[in-house]
């Protein structure tokens, strides 16, 4: 049985809030802003969002450990602001 989204976009949250701090320490930030067809989008912030490792940190990173924990998401993409 598939999971609602409503308790995914839960997980995903938490996971994100697990990662923030990380983040933070280098002068970023990463903020939710839906998961919608599988794909989960954010926002990187302040240092992130300029970083020349975005690409790492949001594949090799984020996208990794979201996926791993929570099946259902296929993609994890970056909003440009």
């Amino acid at each position: 049985m598939k999971k609602e989204n409503n308790e995914i976009e839960l997980q995903i949250i938490a996971l994100i809030d697990k990662i923030r701090p990380f983040l933070i320490s280098d002068g970023g930030n990463i903020e939710f802003v839906k998961y919608e067809d599988h794909i989960v989008y954010v926002k990187l912030l302040g240092a992130c969002k300029d970083c020349i490792a975005i690409d790492i940190t949001l594949k090799d990173g984020i996208e990794d450990m979201i996926i791993n924990e929570i099946p259902e998401v296929k993609e994890v993409r970056n909003i440009e602001e």
